[in-house]
């Protein structure tokens, strides 16, 4: 799998050069959020888009995500649950999103550990029960029910068991995605609504 070429010539004015220092970038940080706390809150945003999948099309949706490149994501419903699975579902989304970020926690607390990585590669599988999407099946919940994540990585020099443990122990600890999986936020969801007729529109 090969990344965009426009993704990829972004990523390398970075990889091409001498690695940055991971500390001199947070310093700073760490310093401004020490005194005016209320400037370390992100937002991270996506949304969906119905101008080239419609909404009334029932198994493909269109996702774009990322503020600095956006990325457009053709979605795709489950065939487990009636869809085609030709690109990537909302679970594979989700899959991507705990992959990428403990995948970058490892490689950012590598740098600041001095350890030099020669390869890393995070896996992540989730499993559910669709019978709950499906609404069919006693007492099955609607969600994933297992996750395994695994966890490869080679180094250019020698290092003990215990530091490379530290090293995944510490990433666990900072990986944003991960830890909302354990411990998830309250949830809340605004609905606007519309209703076409012909020659007017009201909302509510």
């Amino acid at each position: 799998m090969t990344l965009d070429p426009k993704h990829l010539h972004h990523i390398q004015s970075f990889t091409n050069v001498k690695p940055p220092r991971i500390l001199d970038r947070q310093l700073p940080l760490r310093k401004r959020y020490h005194s005016k706390p209320e400037a370390a809150w992100v937002y991270d945003h996506a949304k969906t888009v119905d101008a080239q999948a419609p909404a009334n099309h029932p198994l493909h949706g269109h996702v774009v995500c990322g503020e600095g490149i956006p990325v457009d994501i053709p979605v795709s419903v489950h065939k487990a649950v009636g869809g085609e699975s030709d690109f990537p579902c909302p679970g594979e989304i989700l899959a991507a999103a705990l992959a990428s970020c403990l995948d970058t926690a490892i490689r950012m607390i590598a740098n600041l550990k001095g350890i030099e990585l020669s390869r890393l590669e995070v896996q992540v599988s989730l499993g559910a029960d669709v019978r709950g999407a499906l609404m069919t099946g006693d007492n099955v919940p609607v969600g994933f029910q297992t996750t395994h994540l695994k966890v490869e990585l080679n180094t250019e020099c020698e290092n003990s068991k215990p530091h490379l443990n530290a090293l995944i122990d510490a990433a666990e600890r900072s990986c944003v995605i991960l830890q909302t999986l354990r411990a998830p936020p309250t949830l809340e969801i605004e609905r606007s609504f519309s209703v076409s007729s012909v020659g007017n529109v009201t909302s509510s």
